[in-house]
């Protein structure tokens, strides 16, 4: 059965409408970066003058030439899976044969969990500060804080009353900054000699801090992943032809910042603690431009906010983080709310701003995270290259951006004991959780007995029909984690047969596979086991889709009482006479570690992390979406055992052993049944 999204406009297609959209989506945090870039690159030197700039500005240029440009533009943004990108989804086309390549992907989504922290931090910092210009005493911090805040709170009701402004006001805010660099670019127009990548070499190999400056040189161009990201939201076409219009009016600024170091800074000894962002404004249209600038930072902050979601929601997918809440706020395509990531990050983004206090401070902590995560995009667009064109052009493509980015690391790592160290520390930690529930989950499932249901057919009627037992309900659903239609975990039958036993007209075995060829498929099959009394369901959702079993379960039940394969009004005669529609029950089971088992340290240490988690933050009723109301919870310990005895119906006996411990609008739908 096939689900389809209702037919619309779409977003992907190249337009005015389109590119508009992109700006908003895309290009927030990449598009913001002249709010501190010019000012870091400044702190970098104790002496202004004309080689300095120079250089620093043909760094600039060539950076957003060779890693924007040409890496994420032209090259990143054609490795897609039906139209999605992301490092996630780069990793489900190179995987094939690749086991190690999971570690790759953890680093690189981790990485940019990270980066969702300090970009909200440093954009709405520097934009703030530009206050205290006129406005010197300004309490920064305490403005930061509740800008922060009230965007945080206002996750839970979606953005889509608001989003429609973002692409205005990101324009706005591009031709701002182009007009405002272009005004001081006519005053030096020989500035422009720094497109020469002469003055680049010059300057790394001649100059005594080149890391330094290098470490604030990449800060230009932290937000490229987000190209790649988001391309499922906004096209290939929409985000290359804006970016056009991007990279012209964040030159002009660059140059124009440029212009104004050399004019206001070239005589003294020391730059000082300047910012030539708002340097370059007028007196009276500062504070517009603060305003504007708040604007767009808030703009980038959400755009952050929003692929940390993105990010949480495929790693969740493919297994590789514990399957937690979703909420969907509104039905548009992509708009998802994680309650547990949200106020994470918030807190989060609230130690960044009270510990380094200015965005000065936080421009340390700034790039690490975002050079791993482009490194690890390397490593799997070297495979893909090799994949789809040959191991020649992937030898070209490792040896230059290798280069460039190892370079890049380097000169990041320098700032570690400034502030670089938290990043580290909160990639490493988001990786730690990320690779344990893969590994744990792989670990775990190994030692879950299952049994075939041709040796449990016959005594699950007989129980169904056995009106001695107590009702149960009417309909019980499993949730199933096997991948064979022919197996079920010795979980469930030890919930059904040894811990009641539970009654019920019909039993139900539903599982969900995730399918990484089709991001968005939303499609199930039907296995009738025994008709009008044993079925299992297999939902085949895309790592996009929303994980809303209950929902999709109440769809295919309308279709196969549509098509008269069950029956859904109630069995108990008061009732039935009346059409009432039967009761139903999902039972969620939570397997519990057992003590007695030995397992060598290490893998002792990665089941009782893997419990932890589990423990912790794990709430798998939610992340299925199903009904609380309809839905039962029972424990059973870890069955430890690998082996799969040969199906019998003599295998009830061995129950005994467990009982001693051994996007897209998805709302409206067309329903197409698959063989």
């Amino acid at each position: 059965m096939k689900l389809m999204p209702l037919k619309g406009a779409k977003t992907t297609d190249l337009s005015l409408y389109g590119i508009i959209l992109t700006l908003g989506v895309v290009f927030g945090d990449l598009g913001t970066s002249p709010l501190y870039t010019m000012q870091g690159i400044l702190n970098a030197t104790n002496k202004v003058d004309e080689n300095f700039v120079l250089g620093a500005l043909s760094c600039v240029f060539w950076t957003l030439t060779l890693q924007t440009t040409v890496k994420y533009v032209l090259i990143a943004l054609r490795a897609r899976n039906n139209g999605e990108g992301g490092i996630l989804t780069l990793f489900t086309l190179v995987k094939k044969n690749r086991r190690w390549t999971y570690i790759i992907g953890i680093l690189g989504a981790c990485a940019l969990l990270g980066d969702g922290v300090i970009t909200p931090s440093i954009t709405v910092t520097s934009a703030m500060e530009g206050v205290k210009i006129f406005a010197p005493s300004t309490h920064v911090v305490f403005f930061v804080l509740i800008i922060l805040t009230v965007l945080f709170a206002s996750q839970q009701f979606g953005i889509v009353s608001i989003a429609k402004y973002y692409g205005p006001i990101m324009v706005l805010w591009f031709a701002m900054i182009g007009v405002l660099g272009f005004i001081q670019l006519i005053e030096m127009p020989s500035i422009l000699k720094a497109l020469n990548p002469y003055y680049a070499y010059h300057i790394i190999t001649a100059y005594p801090q080149a890391l330094i400056l290098l470490g604030a040189v990449f800060l230009c161009t932290t937000g490229a992943e987000a190209l790649y990201s988001d391309i499922g939201q906004c096209g290939y076409a929409n985000i290359r032809y804006s970016w056009i219009y991007v990279k012209v009016t964040l030159l002009l600024s660059y140059f124009g910042q440029g212009v104004w170091a050399l004019k206001h800074l070239a005589l003294e000894n020391a730059p000082g603690n300047v910012n030539p962002f708002f340097s370059i404004m007028p007196s009276w249209f500062l504070p517009i431009g603060v305003v504007i600038s708040t604007m767009a930072a808030i703009i980038a902050s959400q755009a952050l906010i929003t692929g940390s979601f993105s990010v949480v929601s495929e790693a969740i997918s493919l297994k590789f983080f514990p399957k937690i809440r979703i909420n969907y706020p509104t039905n548009i395509k992509g708009q998802m709310y994680i309650p547990l990531i949200n106020w994470t990050l918030y807190l989060l983004c609230l130690f960044v701003v009270f510990y380094f206090q200015n965005s000065n401070a936080m421009q340390s902590a700034y790039g690490v995270s975002i050079t791993i995560a482009m490194l690890m995009t390397s490593v799997l667009l070297t495979l893909y290259i090799k994949d789809r064109l040959s191991i020649y052009w992937a030898i070209l493509y490792a040896v230059v951006y290798f280069t460039i980015e190892i370079v890049f690391f380097t000169a990041n790592i320098t700032k570690f004991f400034s502030g670089g160290w938290f990043t580290i520390a909160l990639t490493l930690v988001f990786s730690s959780i990320m690779y344990t529930w893969f590994k744990g989950g792989i670990f775990t499932s190994k030692y879950l007995a299952y049994k075939s249901f041709s040796g449990f057919k016959d005594i699950l009627v007989a129980l169904s029909n056995d009106e001695t037992v107590p009702k149960y309900a009417s309909h019980l659903i499993y949730m199933s984690e096997s991948d064979s239609d022919g197996l079920v975990e010795n979980k469930i039958l030890y919930s059904i047969l040894r811990k009641g036993p539970k009654r019920a007209d019909t039993y139900w075995f539903v599982h969900v596979e995730i399918a990484e060829d089709d991001p968005h498929k939303l499609e199930y099959s039907i296995d009738t086991i025994e008709p009008g009394k044993l079925y299992r369901i297999n939902m085949f959702l895309g790592y996009k889709v929303p994980t809303k079993v209950n929902f999709y379960f109440n769809k295919i039940l309308d279709d196969m009482i549509a098509s008269k394969e069950i029956n859904m009004v109630s069995t108990y005669p008061s009732l039935q006479k009346y059409n009432v529609m039967t009761d139903l029950v999902f039972i969620m089971i939570e397997v519990e570690p057992e003590r007695d088992y030995v397992l060598s340290f290490l893998k002792q240490i990665m089941v009782n992390y893997y419990f932890m988690i589990k423990r912790t933050i794990v709430n798998e009723s939610k992340s299925y979406g199903l009904d609380p109301s309809h839905t039962h919870y029972e424990k059973v310990p870890f069955f430890h055992t690998s082996e799969l005895k040969e199906d019998s119906i003599e295998e009830i006996q061995q129950l005994n052993e467990l009982e001693s411990g051994g996007e897209q609008d998805y709302q409206n739908m067309t329903l197409v049944r698959i063989k």
